[in-house]
This record gives structure tokens, sequence and C-alpha cells, in this order.
């Protein structure tokens, strides 16, 4: 994991850093293309949505981990990677570059599905824009920073915990922990879980009501799981840190080899 003088770099080689860049891009697009889509489609305030929505948003992203993971570790939101730079599993610069690219795939899904659906429709659901539900603000700081907490925490546990191997089942954990995350959080506060589902709407529909929650509740609780993980499981088993694919740090040698398996 990088560390000290390190923490801010190197990026890996610039043609390496767009692949991984645009496969972050097209997640989040994926992500904020199908479960926004899937609110305008049903109708923001449809009570039988909020199983669409959570099925929607779950199997998008258990889909795009599962195909894509291996290139750039299938973060696909902000919150995730701040998980991984504060627990220094991550460069700081290539953590922004992924948050970057996350962002820009919510703009560029909000953009298009503005030109997809009638005014009505964008309209009535502010282009998939999150927003807050029969409870008040702080309520909805806590569910916004549980939900994501429970995320982060299945992210760090099945890709980064080496006594738990990377593989298909590791996207269906976080695309099924988005699911339950959503069946609670949908109807209260939208269910954002990640700054850049959150973000493309919001910009695109100038959609801004109660918007803070939806960047400090994912980040803290993001980074809450992360640190919590991290330095409870994984430090205390000596984990060889994620390889070049996921956080672009190089693979320990040989003699690193893990015992706990």
């Amino acid at each position: 994991m990088p560390s000290g003088s390190d923490f801010f770099g190197p990026l890996p080689p610039l043609a390496d850093l767009w692949r991984r860049s645009f496969v972050e891009l097209m997640g989040a697009f994926a992500l904020v293309l199908m479960g926004a889509g899937t609110i305008m489609s049903i109708g923001p305030q449809a009570d039988a949505g909020t199983l669409d929505v959570a099925l929607a948003t779950g199997l998008t992203i258990a889909v795009m981990v599962i195909a894509v993971g291996h290139i750039s570790g299938g973060h696909f939101n902000p919150a995730i990677t701040f998980g991984f730079i504060v627990t220094r599993r991550m460069s700081a610069l290539l953590g922004v570059a992924y948050i970057v690219a996350q962002l820009a795939g919510g703009v560029l899904a909000a953009l298009l599905l503005r030109w997809i659906f009638p005014a009505a429709n964008r309209n009535a659901a502010n282009l998939g824009a999150p927003s807050v539900h029969t409870i008040d603000i702080g309520a909805a700081l806590v569910v916004e920073a549980l939900i994501t907490f429970f995320l982060v925490w299945v992210v760090f546990a099945v890709t980064t915990d080496l006594r738990n191997a990377y593989t298909v089942l590791a996207g269906l954990a976080i695309g099924l922990v988005i699911v339950f995350g959503m069946l609670l959080a949908y109807p209260l506060t939208g269910g954002s879980f990640n700054p850049a589902r959150a973000f493309g709407p919001e910009l695109i529909s100038n959609t801004w009501s109660d918007a803070w929650i939806y960047y400090v509740g994912p980040l803290a609780g993001g980074a809450i799981a992360a640190l919590l993980y991290d330095e409870v499981y994984l430090r205390s088993a000596a984990p060889v840190p994620v390889g070049p694919a996921e956080t672009g740090v190089e693979e320990p040698g040989p003699s690193a080899a893990p015992s706990d398996r």
C-alpha cells in the first residue's frame, strides 16, 4: 500500500490510467442511467417502485463489477475510492482521477436521460436526483452514511482481504448489498450511496435541495467502514496490498505471500 512520500503517486502509465478511468466512467454512467432511468420510467412516487429501483441499481453494479472489476477495481463510486485513499491502499492522485471519471459518468448519463425522457417525466422526478422523504435531515444523513458503510465494508471484505478470494461472487455480493440498502433507503432518502449517482442528476436538473447529505453521508460512512475494516481485519492479518489492477500499486514479491488463506 502506498505510504509516506509515495502517497500522492506515482500514477500508472498514461495509457493505463485512461483505460482504468474510462472503466470507472462507464460504471458510473451505467449506474445513473439504469438507476435514475428506472425512477423516471415508473414514476418517483410509485409505491411499488422501491424493489424495481433497488434491483436496477444493484444488478447494474453487480454486472459491471463482474465484467470489468479486474481492470480498475470496480469502484464506480467516489465514496469507495475515498475509502481506498484514506486507508492508503490507493494513491491520492489515482483516486482523484477515478473520482473525476465517476462524476463525469454521472453527468453524461443524466444528459442522456434528459434527452430520452419527455419533460413531464424529467420534471416529476428531477431526473432521478435523490431527495429526502418523510424523515428529517439528520436522520437522512445517518441513513446515507449507514448504507454506504455497509457497501464499503463489503467491498473491502471481498476485494482486499486475501482470505476472501476476488471472484465473480465479489460482484454479486457488492450488488446485493446495494439492493438491501436501497430497500431501506429509497423511500426515505432516495438511496444514493454514491456522490456520482447524486451529482449527475442534480447538476443537469439544477436540483440541490439538501444535496450536501448525499456527499457528506456517503463519504463519511465509506471512510469509517474502510478505516475500521483495514485496521481490525487487514493489518492484523498482514495482507498483501491489492494489486495494480485495483490501485496502481506494485504487487509484492513472493516473500510477502499470505499465510492465512
